[in-house]
């Protein structure tokens, strides 16, 4: 067909050089599968080459402390992805002899491997004929079609599925479905794409009727709350600062950060001095001051976090205070992070 083997062609002459292209093997194709999962090639790749030195192989990520593996990946977010990455590292080097499951159905029940992962990895890696269906290929396929289904909808995936797996040749699967990757990332992006030089324009539909701005249909849009933290750090009288590590499931789960006061809106100054107060009846703050004058919005994908840094000053030495020379060590949200590094010289 047309639009596979042009497809293709395109792919073969344009595709970038990326690292885990050089290979087939299946720990570079998985570990950037992951890595890319709600994540810019141009942000993953980064990390990409940090954890394939510091991992060469599935067994030195299995053997790794979580905090490393967690303080590596810091700033690429979803840390989710981070602790399940470890975890299957651990299950395919010391359950499975370091062998990775070399089929799609196996691969499917591999901890933080989805459907799409799953068709990724075991045509990439394996040459299995499974396409996968990204927003990528929803897009190119929504337009290139003239597809009007809702992309949110219960029926949009098998949809999708089947018309992909239609185009897909059987002995190019690998290809087919890197191109396919490629072709939204690079040339059918979400808004302005440069149809007039593209390779399928001659028998995209969208373009021939005019639609390609109102395609892929998505009607459900995403309740974003907003969320409000005042994280506390604390001096004390040797200069020291407190760190705790987050428990209970979250999004920064294992993650440290300073001791956080969550409050239902923006606060005054007297109404955090108060909450400091009786934050801890053992604490007695001698000064307290926020460290910025404009809040720090952290936007994640269905909340916004509105951030306040305090400086909690203390006559007391307080056990288990950290400087911050050791405080850096340890893997924090990325918001923290720019703030230790950015403002810490005023603290």
């Amino acid at each position: 067909m047309d639009f596979t083997n042009l497809l293709i062609q395109w792919y073969l002459r344009e595709k970038r050089d990326l690292p885990w292209r050089k290979t087939p093997h299946p720990y570079p194709v998985w570990l950037s599968e992951i890595m890319l999962q709600q994540t810019r090639v141009a942000q993953g790749l980064p990390y990409f080459l940090r954890f394939t030195e510091a991992f060469p192989t599935v067994f030195d990520l299995a053997n790794a402390d979580e905090e490393q593996v967690l303080k590596l990946w810091q700033g690429l977010g979803y840390y989710s992805r981070a602790r399940n990455l470890h975890a299957t590292a651990k299950h395919i080097a010391f359950d499975l002899n370091g062998n990775f499951p070399n089929n799609y159905i196996d691969l499917l029940k591999l901890k933080g491997v989805g459907e799409y992962t799953a068709a990724a990895i075991a045509s990439i890696a394996y040459g299995e004929p499974v396409p996968v269906v990204d927003g990528n290929v929803y897009r190119v396929l929504s337009r290139y079609f003239d597809v009007d289904t809702d992309i949110t909808s219960a029926s949009a995936k098998k949809e999708f599925f089947e018309l992909a797996a239609s185009l897909l040749p059987v002995d190019r699967a690998s290809d087919f479905n890197q191109a396919m990757m490629e072709f939204g990332a690079l040339q059918c992006v979400p808004k302005s794409p440069d149809c007039q030089n593209c390779v399928l324009s001659g028998s995209c539909l969208a373009f021939k009727h005019n639609k390609v701005g109102m395609l892929p249909v998505k009607l459900k849009k995403t309740k974003v709350s907003n969320r409000y933290f005042n994280y506390l750090i604390i001096k004390d009288a040797n200069g020291n600062s407190v760190i705790r590590k987050r428990a209970g499931k979250g999004i920064w789960h294992n993650l440290y950060e300073f001791p956080m006061l969550e409050t239902a809106q923006e606060d005054d100054f007297e109404t955090v001095f108060q909450l400091v107060e009786k934050f801890s009846s053992d604490l007695k703050p001698t000064d307290i001051k926020p460290l910025h004058h404009n809040l720090i919005v952290h936007k994640l994908s269905h909340q916004h976090l509105r951030i306040q840094f305090w400086k909690v000053k203390t006559s007391q030495k307080i056990e288990n205070a950290l400087p911050i020379e050791e405080i850096k060590k340890f893997p924090f949200p990325i918001v923290i992070h720019n703030f230790m590094e950015e403002h810490w010289a005023n603290v």
